[in-house]
């Protein structure tokens, strides 16, 4: 099978992973330039643990998505697995929620950390609630917090949660509530759910590989926009950029419809749900966008580099949070353009 776009040209093998059984099955999709992060095709309980081959359908969307692991494997966490983390993340974020709104437009100290970026004990107390959940729950997963960075029992663990329990302290500070709380779970290295939560407003957007990302339950879907000159921009700060990456955001910039500042993550949910076209910032760290990932892709919208590379982070005790720059899109045309446009090396 080919699609009309020509993507889907070579069969790479496909491995579910559930509690009882393997199954490797093969889809005839492309390897596209960059490794994209794994989107499941299928519900895990419609492959019988005896198939060993056979042909799926997949969008063109579905085939930029995928992410291969070694050659050609893509790996897929089993369907009960995922709501079982799921209904977990919930949890964390209802307790990251309940401690932030306790503090919001409340008076409490801001402690300046080493980078100069304002932290409170809202961000802490809620990092901690949420950690707590996980190791009473989860004791062998690691966790990685913007507040605490990396705890683990166990020296090797194929799961990690990447927790950032403000992301935008700055609005929460100033009574802006345009922050939210990111919740990531990685498996094997790759985000297969993702939660971008905010407490005030009471929304919650929940990204889960291979499904469709919700919004308190409804599901969404990123926007068509095919063309730069009508698209509507968000970065949080082009101030937070550094001399080079401005002058690059500002040839987008001077290109789009309208350009807009100062959400957060909270940009990135409004993409997903079809309000905005695209989402431009840099060094963002591990827990900036993990969680970004899982939302955006179920959405059908695309995240990568400013070179249209996967968003990969090594996460372990020993990697370090380096700084990333994002774009996110809902739609590949204006994808392809703001990378044109970046002209980013």
């Amino acid at each position: 099978m080919q699609s009309n776009s020509g993507l889907l040209r070579r069969t790479p093998s496909l491995r579910l992973l559930s509690p009882s059984h393997h199954s490797t099955v093969s889809s005839p999709i492309s390897s596209p330039r960059s490794r994209r992060f794994a989107s499941n095709p299928f519900p895990a309980a419609g492959v019988a643990p005896l198939v060993t081959r056979t042909k799926l359908k997949l969008s063109p969307v579905m085939a930029l998505n995928l992410n291969f692991r070694g050659e050609n494997e893509v790996v897929v966490v089993d369907d009960g697995e995922m709501d079982r983390f799921a209904e977990r993340a919930n949890m964390m974020a209802d307790a990251a929620g309940e401690v932030i709104r306790g503090y919001f437009r409340k008076k409490f100290d801001i402690i300046d950390k080493d980078d100069l970026s304002p932290v409170t004990i809202a961000d802490r107390d809620a990092e901690e609630a949420m950690a707590s959940i996980i190791l009473e729950t989860y004791p062998s997963h690691a966790i990685y917090g913007e507040e605490r960075g990396w705890r683990c029992k166990e020296s090797y663990t194929d799961y990690v949660w990447v927790l950032d329990p403000i992301d935008g302290t700055k609005s929460f500070i100033t009574g802006k509530p345009v922050f939210g709380t990111l919740i990531a779970l990685l498996y094997k290295g790759k985000p297969i759910l993702g939660v971008i939560d905010q407490p005030i407003l009471r929304e919650r957007w929940l990204g889960i590989s291979g499904r469709k990302t919700t919004l308190n339950g409804q599901e969404v879907s990123a926007r068509a926009c095919t063309d730069l000159s009508r698209a509507y921009l968000y970065t949080t700060s082009p101030h937070l950029f550094s001399e080079a990456a401005e002058k690059a955001f500002s040839r987008v910039r001077s290109k789009v419809k309208v350009p807009l500042y100062g959400c957060d993550c909270y940009a990135y949910a409004l993409l997903a749900s079809g309000y905005v076209d695209l989402v431009i910032e840099s060094g963002l760290k591990p827990y900036d966008f993990l969680a970004l990932i899982p939302v955006i892709q179920g959405s059908g919208g695309i995240i990568t580099d400013w070179n249209g590379n996967e968003l990969y982070w090594d996460a372990s005790p020993d990697s370090p949070a380096s700084c990333f720059d994002v774009v996110a899109a809902g739609d590949g045309q204006i994808h392809q353009q703001a990378l044109k446009s970046l002209e980013w090396s």
